[in-house]
C-alpha cells in the first residue's frame, strides 16, 4: 500500500516514514501543505495521513479540496490532543479517522490498515480467496493450509491484488500503488514479480488464481 504523510515536523515525518516502511508500506512525505495537496491530487495513494497544522495550506483545507474533487482516498487526520473541534470538523468534511498527538505508533498503523480495508469493502484483516488465505496484520500467506513464504515485495503485490480481487489491475496501477515517486514507471518489475508469485502461489495447485488479461493487466480471482 502506498501512503502520503503530510507533516511539517521533520523529525516526526522521518520517524513515521521509517516506521511505515518497516511495516511494508511505500511512503511519500511532504513537509508543507501546498506540496502535500499537489501530491494528493497527482498520485494514486491508498491513504493520506494529514497533520492539521501545516504551513501554507492546512490539513483541513487539503481534506476539503480532496473531497470536493471526488478523490475517494481514505484520510487519517493527526490532531493535537484535546482539539475536539478540529476532529469534528475533519470528520464532517470527510476524514475517515483521526488520532491525537502524542500517539502510539502501532495504533496508528492499525487505524491506517483498517481504513484501507474499509475503503476496499473488507472489514476483516483476513482475506480468503478460494483456498488462499492472507492475514494482512501478520503479513502471512497460506494456500490450502500450507504456509507460503514471500519476500516483502511479493507480499505487497499479492496483498494489493487480493484487496482488489476480481478487478483487472493494469501494470501502471500496480506500479503506482507499490512504488514511490522516484520509481521508473517504464520498468517491467511488475511482470517479474507476477512471475515470482505464480511460482509460489499457483505452480503446485490445480486451480490458478493469478490471471493475465491480455492488453489489460492482471487479476486475482477464483474460477469457481
Amino acid at each position: 500500500m502506498r501512503i502520503l504523510i503530510v507533516e511539517d515536523e521533520k523529525s516526526l515525518a522521518q520517524v513515521l516514514k521509517k516506521g511505515f516502511e518497516e511495516h511494508g508500506f511505500t511512503v511519500d512525505v511532504s513537509l508543507e501543505g501546498e506540496e502535500g495537496l499537489f501530491m494528493a491530487e497527482t498520485y494514486p495513494y491508498d491513504v493520506l495521513i494529514l497533520d492539521i497544522l501545516l504551513p501554507k495550506v492546512d490539513g483541513l483545507a487539503i481534506l476539503r479540496t480532496v473531497r470536493t474533487k471526488k478523490i475517494e482516498v481514505p484520510v487519517v487526520m493527526l490532531t493535537a490532543r484535546g482539539e475536539v473541534e478540529d476532529r469534528i470538523r475533519g470528520l464532517n468534511i470527510g476524514a475517515d479517522d483521526y488520532i491525537a498527538k502524542p500517539f502510539d505508533f502501532p495504533e496508528l498503523v492499525a487505524r491506517v490498515r483498517a481504513v484501507i480495508r474499509r475503503s476496499k469493502g473488507r472489514a476483516s484483516a483476513m482475506i480468503q480467496i478460494d483456498d488462499l488465505t492472507i492475514d494482512t496484520n501478520a503479513r502471512s500467506v497460506k494456500r490450502a493450509g500450507r504456509e507460503i513464504r514471500l519476500s516483502a515485495t511479493e507480499y505487497n503485490l499479492l496483498e494489493y491484488l487480493a484487496l482488489n480481487s476480481g478487478r483487472v489491475l493494469s501494470r501502471t496501477e500496480l506500479t503506482e500503488h507499490l512504488y514511490d515517486t522516484e520509481f521508473d514507471l517504464d520498468s517491467n518489475i511488475i511482470d517479474v514479480y507476477i512471475s515470482y508469485l505464480r511460482t509460489k502461489i499457483d505452480k503446485d495447485f490445480d486451480m490458478q488464481l493469478i490471471h493475465t488479461v491480455r492488453g489489460a493487466g492482471y487479476v486475482l480471482k477464483s474460477d469457481t
